[in-house]
Protein backbone atom coordinates (compact mmCIF):
# COMPACT_ATOMS: atom_id res chain seq x y z
CA UNK A 1 0.00 0.00 0.00
CA UNK A 2 2.78 2.44 0.90
CA UNK A 3 4.65 1.68 -2.34
CA UNK A 4 1.53 2.50 -4.36
CA UNK A 5 1.14 5.87 -2.62
CA UNK A 6 4.82 6.66 -3.12
CA UNK A 7 4.58 5.81 -6.84
CA UNK A 8 1.46 7.94 -7.22
CA UNK A 9 2.78 11.04 -5.46
CA UNK A 10 6.32 10.76 -6.82
CA UNK A 11 4.81 10.63 -10.32
CA UNK A 12 2.61 13.63 -9.64
CA UNK A 13 5.42 15.74 -8.18
CA UNK A 14 7.85 14.92 -10.98
CA UNK A 15 5.15 15.77 -13.55
CA UNK A 16 4.60 19.14 -11.86
CA UNK A 17 8.35 19.82 -11.86
CA UNK A 18 8.54 18.82 -15.55
CA UNK A 19 5.73 21.19 -16.46
CA UNK A 20 7.30 24.12 -14.65
CA UNK A 21 10.78 23.50 -16.08
CA UNK A 22 9.62 23.24 -19.68
CA UNK A 23 7.19 26.17 -19.38
CA UNK A 24 9.84 28.40 -17.79
CA UNK A 25 12.03 28.21 -20.92
CA UNK A 26 15.17 28.55 -18.82
CA UNK A 27 17.36 26.03 -20.59
CA UNK A 28 16.46 23.08 -18.37
CA UNK A 29 14.27 21.35 -20.93
CA UNK A 30 16.37 18.16 -21.09
CA UNK A 31 16.06 17.73 -17.34
CA UNK A 32 12.35 18.53 -17.57
CA UNK A 33 11.70 15.92 -20.26
CA UNK A 34 13.71 13.42 -18.22
CA UNK A 35 11.35 14.10 -15.33
CA UNK A 36 8.40 13.54 -17.66
CA UNK A 37 9.78 10.11 -18.54
CA UNK A 38 10.38 9.24 -14.87
CA UNK A 39 6.90 10.48 -13.95
CA UNK A 40 5.31 8.38 -16.69
CA UNK A 41 7.09 5.25 -15.47
CA UNK A 42 6.04 5.89 -11.87
CA UNK A 43 2.41 6.64 -12.67
CA UNK A 44 2.35 3.79 -15.19
CA UNK A 45 3.38 1.27 -12.54
CA UNK A 46 0.82 2.77 -10.15
CA UNK A 47 -1.90 2.50 -12.84
CA UNK A 48 -0.97 -1.12 -13.47
CA UNK A 49 -1.29 -1.94 -9.75
CA UNK A 50 -4.79 -0.41 -9.66
CA UNK A 51 -5.80 -1.71 -13.11
CA UNK A 52 -6.35 1.80 -14.51
CA UNK A 53 -5.54 0.75 -18.05
CA UNK A 54 -6.57 4.03 -19.68
CA UNK A 55 -4.11 5.93 -17.49
CA UNK A 56 -1.49 3.25 -18.18
CA UNK A 57 -1.90 3.72 -21.93
CA UNK A 58 -1.60 7.49 -21.52
CA UNK A 59 1.66 7.01 -19.62
CA UNK A 60 3.16 5.14 -22.59
CA UNK A 61 2.59 8.26 -24.68
CA UNK A 62 3.98 10.54 -21.97
CA UNK A 63 7.07 8.33 -21.70
CA UNK A 64 7.50 8.50 -25.48
CA UNK A 65 7.12 12.29 -25.35
CA UNK A 66 9.82 12.40 -22.66
CA UNK A 67 12.23 10.40 -24.81
CA UNK A 68 11.46 12.50 -27.91
CA UNK A 69 11.90 15.70 -25.88
CA UNK A 70 15.30 14.66 -24.59
CA UNK A 71 16.50 13.55 -28.02
CA UNK A 72 15.32 16.75 -29.71
CA UNK A 73 16.94 19.02 -27.12
CA UNK A 74 20.31 17.25 -27.11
Amino acid sequence: MLLKKILEWFGVLTAIAYSLLVASNTGHEVFGFSLLFISAISIGIWALFYKHYGILLLQFFYAAAGVIGVVRWL
